[in-house]
């Protein structure tokens, strides 16, 4: 998992300008190949400006990650495809608490991944017409001197109100989301789901750390 994060985050690095900020930069949530793009922008954008406050607190990733990428992240969705069968066994309040308890491990697990991307080029592969679709791929690679491209898809899904939001990547075929989905069961089936949020909850208090000291953000 740790390394298709890495892959998600670095696949973003050079779609941004240094001198665009995050608050010049709208986001088109009626669009989700515009969408993609966009919140890249947007948060590196915002990474950029914020860049000496993240090397006095690296965990001022969290904040920016909170900000900036998940308001565009279907989480809850995600939480719910992750349990699995686990879904139906589970109480309303249980499925609330996996959910928050699942958003904050993402924050803290992305905002870790922010720091260990290299210097790499992204190329979007054309948008396609989505009208009556209700879920899109958006097609991505990344493409790196010496090395075979790498290829991404987002996947992002049309909410009831007509708006998109993101809910997996898929790199080099493997799904960041069946993966958890594979680890998370396995966990429920041995601790039961109360345990398994509660280690999703101690997870997300630890500290963010720059062990790539050459991180350009």
């Amino acid at each position: 998992m740790k390394q298709l994060l890495q892959v998600l985050f670095s696949s973003m690095v050079l779609l941004i300008g240094g001198a665009v900020s995050a608050e010049e930069i709208s986001v088109n949530t009626r669009d989700p190949y515009a969408m993609v793009e966009s919140v890249a922008n947007k948060t590196f954008a915002r990474f950029h400006q914020d860049i000496a406050t993240i090397q006095a607190n690296p965990d001022h990733l969290k904040v920016i990650v909170s900000d900036e990428l998940m308001p565009y992240i279907d989480y809850k969705y995600a939480s719910y495809k992750v349990m699995g069968p686990y879904l139906r066994q589970s109480t309303p309040e249980q499925r609330e608490r996996f959910a928050e308890a699942f958003k904050t491990y993402l924050i803290a697990t992305y905002a870790q991944a922010f720091t260990e991307y290299t210097d790499q080029q992204v190329e979007f592969a054309p948008a396609k017409g989505f009208d009556g679709e209700k879920m899109v791929d958006v097609n991505v690679q990344i493409i790196e001197q010496g090395r075979p491209p790498i290829k991404l898809i987002f996947r992002v899904r049309r909410l009831k109100d007509d708006t998109w939001k993101a809910f997996d990547l898929v790199a080099e075929g493997v799904s960041l989301l069946s993966s958890k989905s594979a680890e998370i069961t396995n966990l429920i089936r041995q601790n039961g789901i109360d345990a398994v949020i509660k280690e999703l909850e101690t997870h997300t208090d630890n500290h963010i750390s720059l062990v790539n000291k050459g991180t350009k953000l």
